[in-house]
C-alpha cells in the first residue's frame, strides 16, 4: 500500500521546489527517458532519514552548482509505485535502492549513487560527489543568477572531503 500523500508532500516539494521534475507514472518515466541526447539524472526519493538528511539537501546543493544536467527528475518510492518500478526498469544489473540517484549521458548509465553510499555522509559530501559528475559530464556552465559553486574548485565550508565520484562503467 502506498504512503499517504499528505505524509509525502513535503519531501517531494523539497526536489520540485528545487526545479526537479516529477514522473507519477510509467509512462512519464517512459517520456523522460526517451531523450537519449545530453544529461539526465533520475533521483529515486524515499521517506527515510538519509534522504531527508542527506540525499535531498544535497541534490538541492548540487542543483545550484554552476553546472548542471539537462534534464532532472524523481520517482517517490512507496509512493509513485509504477513509475518507481519502471524507473528502476533503467536501471539495469543494479538492486533496487531508495533513496539514489542516477546519471545518464547520451542514454548510458554513467553514475549511481546508492543508499548505502549517502548513509552516514552528510549532505555536503553528497552535494560534492554529485557536483564533480556534473563537472565531469555536463556541458559548459550556465549562467544562473544566485547559483553557487559546489565543486572540487570551490569546495563547501566545514564538509569533510568526499570520495571521488563513481563510474557505472
Amino acid at each position: 500500500m502506498p504512503y499517504s500523500p499528505l505524509l509525502v508532500k513535503p519531501m517531494r516539494e523539497e526536489l520540485t521546489s528545487a526545479r526537479v521534475q516529477e514522473l507519477l507514472s510509467a509512462a512519464d518515466v517512459d517520456a523522460f527517458m526517451s531523450a537519449k541526447s545530453g544529461t539526465a539524472m533520475l533521483v529515486v526519493n524515499s521517506v527515510c532519514g538519509c534522504a531527508a538528511g542527506m540525499a535531498r539537501p544535497g541534490i538541492r546543493m548540487a542543483l545550484a552548482h554552476s553546472r548542471r544536467p539537462d534534464r532532472v527528475a524523481s520517482v517517490f518510492a512507496g509512493q509513485d509505485l509504477e513509475a518507481t518500478a519502471r524507473a528502476r526498469g533503467h536501471i539495469p544489473d543494479i538492486p533496487p535502492s531508495s533513496p539514489s540517484i542516477a546519471f545518464w549521458k547520451d542514454g548510458e548509465l554513467v553514475f549511481f549513487l546508492p543508499r548505502h553510499r549517502i548513509e552516514g555522509r552528510d549532505a555536503n559530501a553528497v552535494a560534492r560527489e554529485l557536483a564533480a559528475v556534473f563537472d565531469e559530464h555536463c556541458g559548459a556552465p550556465a549562467a544562473a543568477p544566485g547559483a553557487t559553486a559546489v565543486g572540487a574548485d570551490a569546495g563547501v565550508a566545514a564538509a569533510p572531503a568526499a570520495a571521488p565520484a563513481a563510474s557505472v562503467r
